[in-house]
């Protein structure tokens, strides 16, 4: 059965005005998970203590690829103690795209992730799948040039369907190698750039990509929308209002 998850980076602007309170009621909504952008200034300890207060588990944290260069080991311990193994690049910006370079980081990265008892997963966007390296989208040249034991997929499955891609394919493609995708969902708009929007309100096929994932042995799926129209934690509850109706219409859910 899936897990459900929320990427905090929807509630961003909730979360810094009011870190405690924002947490509870992600949880009182039914998420049974966060993965985490920013901790904003909690230690450890602090965070911990919210998580278990509210019956919530860190699923995983989005860390920049520079700290991950540069602050490893911190951000392996300060996981660690939150209870998350999962740490997750999010993001490449245009400058950092040197993907020969990218790739031998990768695995060092990885390497030490796993000597340390954590791991390492990288997040797409939709650019990962346009640009190329050699004969081969950069999304399945990275996981090609990188072993599974030194990288795993967090696939987000909305930015694969943008990027051209039949994202249940993708799914079943790196089955056994993706413990977690987001679940977005999208309007594409007139000039083609795409807008993210509650789950169930856009053109994402949400049903057939949460199928796929659970025949493929994904633990968590995690709802995230990167902007909102309407108010973020309202968006979360509507997402989460048809995560339930999944779930009642026989999807392999956990809520």
């Amino acid at each position: 059965m899936l897990k459900v998850g929320l990427q905090l980076y929807t509630v961003r602007e909730e979360m810094e005005a009011d870190f405690e309170g924002t947490l509870k009621r992600v949880a009182e909504l039914g998420y049974q998970g966060v993965e985490f952008h920013t901790f904003f200034g909690r230690s450890s300890e602090e965070v911990q203590k919210l998580l278990t207060e509210n019956g919530l588990v860190a699923l995983g944290t989005h860390i920049s690829y520079d700290r991950m260069l540069t602050t490893l080991d911190e951000e392996i311990v300060y996981n660690r103690e939150i209870g998350n193994k999962n740490l997750i690049i999010p993001y490449l910006g245009e400058e950092q795209r040197n993907w020969s370079e990218v790739f031998n980081n990768l695995k060092q990265i990885g390497a030490k992730c796993r000597e340390q008892g954590a791991v390492l997963l990288y997040h797409n966007h939709e650019f990962e799948l346009t640009e190329s390296y050699g004969e081969h989208a950069v999304f399945d040249a990275m996981y090609a040039e990188v072993p599974a034991d030194q990288l795993q997929v967090e696939m987000d499955t909305c930015w694969v369907y943008y990027g051209g891609y039949d994202p249940v394919a993708y799914i079943a493609k790196y089955a056994g190698r993706l413990p977690i995708i987001h679940l977005k969902d999208m309007k594409t708009l007139p000039d083609g750039t795409a807008k993210t929007v509650e789950l169930g309100k856009g053109e994402v096929k949400l049903e057939a990509i949460s199928n796929a994932a659970n025949e493929a042995g994904v633990e968590w799926i995690v709802v995230e929308q990167d902007y909102c129209e309407n108010p973020p934690l309202e968006s979360i509850a509507t997402s989460m209002e048809w995560i339930k109706n999944y779930a009642k219409n026989g999807g392999s859910v956990h809520v």
